[in-house]
């Protein structure tokens, strides 16, 4: 018996594979779920751990330890593993991969995608880097929840001469995921997310690493009197460390730019502390807070 009309209308894919599910994954197994937008999903992680999590939670309709197996006769695989990974899965997924189906991902850098991912795809699978720019500190398949892409962007990535229907049917998706979708090019995205994500991640995690390196009396006591802005910075360092190990070594050359800027500038900072220049400070302060009302006027507060 076929599906009322209705439903036909919504299904994107016949079959999604996900290869990895956690935060991202298993957010997006959720959505796909909830409203229907494949006939089967499957599922491909490295841990047995982890697909037993997956298995429990019902996120999808098949599991394997086996890329290969899961993405065979899928018309979109979706890449949610850290970055690192990537090459290898790429490897070892290729022989599975049918003719026309779609490879996306993830990822918060998206040059590397091509390095790394693009050299393995047989001819005629289509590669649409992607970016759901949307998260929490909180990872593995019981952290997702289909509400996370609301009101957020995606970041479409694809080459010049990517198929147009392929670019279409995943921004397709992220649209019915609640996402407003934004094309750039690879490169210029991994500058902005330099800016805009990893150095705040790097920023936190250093400031977290210098609390955790205090003597136990007084590191007690800043535990105890945290306020905001060193809580933000705790929830942010609370992050998967492998997914940033991975994005930091994947998007080096932006991150160690957009640090270099940010030395020169906290350098200047701390000389005018030293000298007491306190109208250089409320200028700066001044002129930065700006930019906490485009956020707020942009909606992504």
């Amino acid at each position: 018996m076929g599906q009322p009309m209705s439903a036909a209308k919504k299904v994107l894919f016949s079959r999604i594979a996900l290869i990895g599910i956690g935060l991202i994954g298993s957010s997006l197994a959720r959505v796909v779920r909830r409203d229907g937008l494949a006939e089967h999903i499957s599922v491909a992680t490295r841990s047995k751990e982890t697909l037993k999590k997956a298995k429990a939670l019902k996120l999808a309709d098949s599991y394997s330890l086996d890329p290969a197996e899961a993405v065979r006769d899928a018309d979109l695989v979706m890449l949610a593993t850290p970055l690192g990974a990537y090459g290898d899965v790429a490897k070892a997924m290729a022989p599975g991969l049918k003719p026309g189906a779609i490879v996306s991902d993830v990822g918060s850098c998206k040059e590397s995608v091509f390095r790394d991912v693009g050299p393995h795809l047989p001819k005629g699978v289509h590669l649409v880097p992607g970016h759901p720019v949307a998260g929490t500190e909180h990872s593995g398949p019981e952290a997702g929840f289909a509400e996370l892409f609301d009101g957020r962007w995606c970041v479409l990535t694809p080459a010049r001469e990517a198929d147009a229907e392929a670019v279409d049917k995943v921004a397709e998706l992220w649209r019915r995921a609640g996402m407003m979708i934004e094309r750039m090019d690879a490169r210029h995205h991994d500058q902005v997310l330099a800016l805009t994500s990893h150095l705040p991640h790097l920023i936190a995690y250093t400031i977290v690493g210098t609390a955790t390196d205090l003597g136990d009396a007084l590191k007690r006591e800043v535990f105890k009197y945290s306020a905001g802005g060193f809580r933000d910075f705790t929830r942010i360092a609370a992050s998967d460390p492998v997914m940033w190990r991975d994005i930091f070594l994947k998007n080096k050359d932006e991150v160690l730019d957009v640090l270099g800027r940010f030395t020169e500038d906290l350098t200047a900072l701390q000389r005018a502390i030293r000298r007491g220049e306190g109208d250089k400070l409320e200028k700066h302060f001044t002129r930065t807070r700006a930019i906490r009302r485009g956020v707020i006027e942009a909606k992504q507060d």
